[in-house]
């Protein structure tokens, strides 16, 4: 789930839905056109995406109106997983139903999942040339700088959407704790903030408020899903992409701690230097940033597993909007959807915080860390973007391995 910021405006007072106007019939070859079009230019996460999609359907094409644009956008915010692939398959679906939102989610999808799969294997082959292995220590060590960025983005607009301040600093601090040191339970953590603060904002005269399919139906995910997961690669696999898809509260860079203790510290798929790269080519690839599961499923079963993470992985997203896009409007004005996201939301946002931590611990070279200092520098006091600084590090790390210079342990032993 993506957090309100991603629409441009803070929440505030949820007007009455109203019903949307039928949109005009688009063919199914329009949608796979202009979906695989923003999946193939949608560098720069899920702002872009949204712009782009914007840019399409309300501005361009007026397939939608803008209200319901906003609307949507609302909507699944308050949904676990990345909002701006749940957004590319409403609108598609709007548009052309079921056949629709299958056509244009995939579109969207597959061209960032092509070029991330060949990345990871020129990434994690087995004897990769000497300037990959330095574009990816130096893209690398810029990785925790991107996550303190993204974080702090994210800080402002959710501290005015505020529903108490105590409660508000106290789910912070949950998630970031959780993220830098129990990252696989991260998830739970952020269902319980969001049910703690469900709880705290229930009204006293309503006690059945909150009883319905919400957040304890989201608690009961992980034990269904763990009672078919249980032994191979490619379940294990599965299980971790599941995680990401339907429990990743915040979106994006929360993903990062859910992964990185099952695929470095668990089943060691990877090395932390991996892991690093990773997750710098997820930012620097078109598409959703969540396609940085398929480099883990690379990692751990060849093609087959990176395919296989990705399927799993967007799943949800399509299920959400097949099975509840007509409910969308009532969505957003649900006020326990609003007040378990004011609990997971700040607590997301810790996560991503935190997580800048153990990316940190995973630099081994001493010029990484001034490679993190200028990377620091260039998105939080210049205000350079994600791609641009991932690229400069990736260069500079690149003229240290030609030039010579020490590179971090690449392979977990015995693997490759």
């Amino acid at each position: 789930m993506s957090l309100p910021e991603d629409s441009g405006s803070p929440p505030g007072p949820v007007p009455p839905p109203r019903p949307a106007p039928a949109p005009a019939r688009v063919s199914l070859v329009t949608v796979l056109r202009e979906w695989g079009r923003i999946g193939c230019i949608g560098f720069g996460g899920p702002p872009t995406h949204i712009k782009l999609l914007r840019e399409l359907c309300v501005e361009r094409r007026r397939w939608l109106d803008a209200r319901e644009f906003e609307d949507a956008i609302a909507a699944c915010n308050l949904l676990p997983g990345p909002a701006s692939t749940q957004l590319a398959i409403f609108c598609a679906w709007r548009l052309r139903g079921r056949p629709g939102a299958l056509a244009g989610g995939a579109a969207f999808i597959v061209p960032g999942l092509v070029v991330i799969l060949a990345l990871s294997a020129l990434f994690l082959a087995g004897s990769p040339p000497l300037w990959v292995l330095g574009a990816g220590a130096g893209a690398g060590a810029a990785v925790p700088a991107v996550a303190v960025q993204a974080g702090w983005s994210l800080l402002g607009p959710s501290w005015r959407g505020r529903a108490n301040p105590v409660r508000w600093v106290a789910y912070l601090l949950a998630g970031a704790a959780s993220a830098a040191t129990i990252g696989e339970w991260l998830a739970l953590v952020l269902v319980a903030c969001g049910v703690i603060e469900l709880a705290a904002q229930r009204p006293r005269h309503h006690p059945g408020a909150g009883q319905g399919g919400g957040p304890r139906g989201i608690i009961a995910l992980p034990v269904l899903a763990g009672g078919a997961v249980t032994g191979g690669v490619l379940l294990s696999v599965a299980w971790v992409a599941f995680r990401v898809g339907a429990l990743s509260y915040g979106g994006g860079f929360v993903i990062i701690p859910l992964m990185q203790s099952d695929a470095v510290g668990h089943y060691h798929w990877m090395t932390a230097a991996q892991f690093l790269n990773a997750v710098a080519l997820g930012q620097i690839t078109p598409g959703p940033v969540v396609q940085t599961v398929a480099v883990v499923g690379y990692a751990a079963a060849g093609l087959a597993g990176g395919i296989l993470a990705s399927v799993v992985a967007f799943t949800p997203s399509f299920s959400f909007v097949l099975l509840g896009a007509s409910r969308f409007d009532r969505l957003r004005g649900d006020r326990r959807a609003r007040a378990f996201l004011a609990g997971a939301g700040p607590a997301a946002i810790g996560a991503i915080l935190g997580s800048a931590i153990p990316l940190t611990r995973a630099l081994t070279e001493p010029w990484q860390y001034a490679v993190l200092a200028a990377a620091l520098i260039l998105m939080l006091v210049l205000r350079r973007g994600v791609v641009l600084t991932l690229v400069a590090a990736g260069a500079v790390g690149t003229l240290i391995a030609v030039a010579g210079g020490p590179l971090p342990h690449l392979y977990p032993l015995g693997v490759f």
